[in-house]
């Protein structure tokens, strides 16, 4: 269980193409090809008629195309077509033999025809195999397989993913060098499961302590390069726009919804010595905690009625087991966050979704009675995990004073 993976799949034959983020004019695609024979790589895509779109032009378009690929990247690069039509289908096809489809998204303050409402998938941590089965292929994901069986009747626009894409340290780290993270990466997507589970749902994603270290708060000192470095390359590639150039906090709006995605981990300061409401910790950092409470504070367009606050860890205090790694380590900036969302005009709702603890909880966040806060602007927080990883089946969630 612990060797076979790592040493007899280490997936550098990969070949495989993906949608990332999705927005109403245009999408964005990762290809993966180590094999040199393939190039160059040509690129082309078309619109998909339906019942609901008779009128589409469906004649092959071409859009990119490499020449080199290298090592330097691990073989991939990243592709956007702009300029297309919101709510429509569209196919893509790679050269290389890969093809796969995607609808845009409504465009803002707008649902999708014949819908009031906008469905998207949440959840985080998976690992490879788990629960052992001997007789499963080493690189089987059981929680890919139930996620797939529900995607046709959701029909879900994208999943936001919290974070533990993998677990570099469980059950064994076998190094802290840059391939190692590929590798663990590529195994992913090698897997015989994950087709089932992208090739109709765009993945977005958030990282968590297990794509570095567990419980990490050590900023950017090592080994967080070579972590960053496959985190970039597979996934802030083809994730919505970062707010700052070079941050790794995004933002993006979809029909009537509104989304920051925070890092919880790259800019963090340590969570001990200080105590948790010390003013000299920051979970975010100046430059991301300015640039969430501008999102707060802005007034959205028209339609858009729902602020989400991506966190890939919990928001709340209410956890009894490693709290000190979440929000309830960080107190006072947590204060500062929660004034801002119950500060939110009024008709636009907040929420702060979460993963990482292998448990689900729903969590409200009241304003203190007696304050300028109408009982209206509570805070609701929905956390759910894991994905494809052990389930805790003794809770650790106990509701505290206020929340």
């Amino acid at each position: 269980m612990v060797y076979r993976a790592p040493f007899m799949y280490p997936s550098h034959d990969l070949s495989f193409a993906r949608v990332g983020y999705v927005s109403d004019t245009s999408v964005s695609l990762l290809i993966r090809e180590p094999d040199s024979k393939q190039l160059p790589i040509f690129v082309s895509y078309r619109g998909v008629s339906d019942t609901s779109n008779r009128g589409v032009d469906d004649s092959w378009k071409a859009m990119g195309k490499t020449y080199w690929l290298s090592n330097e990247t691990d073989y991939t690069f990243t592709l956007t077509i702009k300029n297309l039509e919101a709510n429509n289908r569209y196919q893509y096809a790679v050269s290389n033999n890969h093809t796969g489809y995607f609808t845009t998204a409504p465009s803002v303050g707008y649902t999708a025809p014949g819908t009031d409402k906008l469905t998207f998938l949440t959840s985080s941590c998976i690992k490879l195999r788990f629960p052992y089965n001997p007789l499963s292929h080493p690189l089987s994901m059981p929680g890919f397989k139930h996620l797939s069986s529900w995607i046709p009747t959701l029909k879900a626009s994208f999943m936001l993913f919290l974070g533990d894409f993998i677990y570099i340290d469980v059950p064994h780290r076998f190094g802290s060098d840059p391939e190692t993270y590929r590798r663990e990466y590529r195994q992913v997507y090698n897997s015989p499961d994950w087709p089932s589970v992208s090739q109709d749902l765009p993945w977005i994603h958030v990282m968590d302590d297990h794509e570095i270290a567990n419980d990490w708060d050590g900023n950017i000192t090592a080994p967080y390069p070579a972590a960053a470095d496959p985190w970039h390359l597979y996934h802030t590639s083809i994730n919505p726009p970062s707010v700052r150039p070079g941050a790794s906090y995004f933002q993006f709006t979809q029909g009537p919804a509104s989304f920051f995605l925070m890092d919880t981990r790259r800019y963090r300061t340590p969570s001990q010595p200080f105590p948790a409401n010390s003013t000299e910790k920051s979970m975010l950092g100046a430059e991301q905690l300015s640039s969430l409470l501008q999102f707060l504070s802005r007034r959205e367009p028209e339609g858009v009625k729902w602020k989400f606050v991506i966190s890939s860890i919990p928001f709340t205090r209410n956890w009894r087991f490693g709290s000190s790694d979440t929000w309830a380590g960080y107190l006072h900036e947590r204060q500062l966050i929660l004034e801002a969302m119950w500060s939110v005009s009024p008709g636009t709702g907040v929420v702060v979704l979460s993963g990482d603890r292998h448990e689900f909880a729903a969590t409200a966040f009241p304003p203190p009675e007696g304050s300028k806060w109408p009982v209206s602007a509570t805070v609701h927080e929905f956390s759910t995990s894991p994905l494809s990883m052990f389930y805790l089946p003794t809770r650790t969630y106990e509701e505290r004073e206020g929340e």
